[in-house]
């Protein structure tokens, strides 16, 4: 009897360090909001199955006393089919110290419990169940309000670095889409002359920027470019109180993210929230007149858009003029897409608002390396291969279509749609995708059945499960095809 408690313990051990794994999942995903896990997750069968189930189960299995039953669940299904999704996800659990923080909070709790529940009266039957319940809503409650109170520590002492690096420009960018593309070519031209530092790959939330400012800056910083993302009306302004921009940049502003900002005026307003800086010299805006009806009053703005012209873009580069000083200039560089040619001036222009020479900025966005997974050309097994995997917004996945039909052989690609879009903006997509290519492979569920219904003339290909792209690619494509990436939405997608 003494060994089967034992064993019961462990299952339930086991049992909540399951819960936790799949909520700490999730959380990380969606930036640790429990409402966007409750209302934004595509896929809510996966609620049911990894933790209302389980949690079903255990509760019924100690209210009629038969936490046999629970033990064989927790070993031979809970835990198994736990194991197979997380082995499955291309997103993976990363135990951060934030995460590592919680499983200790929930190692600690346990401990706790079983102390109590031995030397206090044992709880038995449903009240043990329902005890566990409530010992992981105290955890993650508890994990919630500790990390609410260390991210303030966090954002002060960020707050306090900046405000003490006398000597530091700020660049913040944002913009529905461009962003580390922009952040990235800024980085790469203005490294050349200054100590400059760049949010690492997609940082651009509040506390990645203000962990960023605390690791990687120091007194000799002289450059700091933050890209600053969105999910809510005010993340971009807590972001531009903590920084307090110099120069700003608001690349172009669309429908991404229309699925939690609902209109475009509240995209509009909520870029514009980066123009509220008390330092700010001058902003570089893609569309000034979509961002100026939500600017501060004589906000200093400059308008991209009317000053670069005779944009040429082919799979070998892009070539365009820019306007400097009055007099038009011309660039040209190994980096893709007509958008780059907007996306490059903005750095351009900044470059020379911080005084390097013309020539020099045009040798350097010559040399300008490609931004991986955005329209980065590669050759693999004599196969052409333009990913644009990081790319997930409606014109830029055009563009992608649009050089890949200068191909002039077999065309194949593969996209999971538009995430965070509408049906419309899939439905014009896939009109497109239908006029260029010869095959069209569909990943994940979410559009799936849009695109498909607008595809008549390529070879249709749904594929669910990602694992299985490899061995289609091989099998429906031959050397000469050029093969075009659009997106790459997680499977959670």
């Amino acid at each position: 009897m003494q060994s089967l408690s034992w064993l019961n313990l462990a299952f339930r051990w086991l049992f909540i360090t399951g819960l936790g794994y799949y909520i700490m999942t999730l959380l990380q995903w969606y930036h640790y909001s429990v409402f966007r896990i409750l209302t934004k997750h595509h896929k809510m069968r996966w609620h049911g199955i990894y933790f209302l189930l389980p949690l079903g189960v255990f509760i019924l299995s100690y209210a009629f006393k038969m936490p046999f039953v629970f033990d064989f669940f927790c070993g031979v299904i809970q835990m198994p089919m736990l194991i197979i999704w997380a082995k499955r996800n291309d997103k993976p659990l990363v135990f951060t110290p934030r995460v590592k923080r919680f499983f200790i909070f929930l190692l600690l709790f346990l401990i706790l419990h079983e102390i109590l529940n031995t030397e206090l009266a044992p709880l038995n039957g449903i009240s043990l169940a329902l005890g566990y319940l409530c010992l992981f809503i105290l955890v993650l409650s508890a994990s919630l309000i500790f990390e609410k109170v260390l991210s303030k520590q966090y954002l002060q002492t960020a707050k306090d670095k900046i405000a003490s690096l006398k000597n530091l420009k700020v660049i913040a960018i944002t913009g529905s889409f461009g962003k580390t593309s922009t952040k990235n070519f800024l980085h790469q031209i203005l490294q050349t002359q200054f100590n400059a530092h760049a949010s690492p790959k997609s940082v651009n939330t509040l506390l990645g920027i203000a962990n960023d400012i605390n690791q990687n800056l120091d007194d000799r910083s002289e450059i700091y470019i933050a890209e600053a993302g969105a999910r809510n009306k005010g993340d971009i302004k807590e972001i531009t109180r903590l920084i307090e921009p110099h120069l700003a940049v608001v690349a172009e502003v669309g429908e991404q993210h229309l699925e939690y900002f609902k209109t475009l005026e509240n995209i509009c307003e909520t870029k514009a929230e980066l123009l509220d800086s008390k330092r700010l010299e001058k902003a570089f805006c893609y569309s000034v007149e979509k961002i100026k009806p939500y600017a501060p009053k004589d906000s200093p703005l400059t308008d991209i858009s009317s000053l670069v012209k005779n944009i040429q873009s082919t799979l070998k580069g892009t070539s365009f003029e820019t306007l400097i000083d009055g007099v038009w200039e011309s660039f040209e560089t190994k980096v893709l897409g007509e958008f780059n040619a907007y996306n490059i001036a903005s750095a351009i222009l900044i470059a020379k608002h911080l005084g390097l020479e013309t020539e020099r900025i045009k040798r350097l966005v010559f040399e300008l390396k490609p931004i991986n997974h955005r329209l980065q050309l590669l050759e693999v097994n004599q196969k052409i291969i333009i990913d644009d995997s990081f790319n997930g917004n409606l014109k830029g996945m055009l563009e992608g279509i649009r050089l890949a039909s200068l191909h002039q052989g077999r065309k194949v690609i593969v996209t999971p749609g538009l995430v965070e879009s509408n049906t419309e903006s899939n439905e014009a997509l896939a009109q497109k995708i239908d006029e260029v290519f010869d095959v069209a492979i569909i990943t994940g569920e979410l559009n799936s059945k849009t695109i498909a219904s607008q595809l008549k003339t390529p070879q249709k290909i749904l594929l669910k499960d990602k694992a299985q792209l490899e061995n289609i690619l091989q099998a429906t494509t031959i050397q000469g095809d050029l093969i075009l990436f659009a997106n790459d939405a997680p499977n959670y997608i």
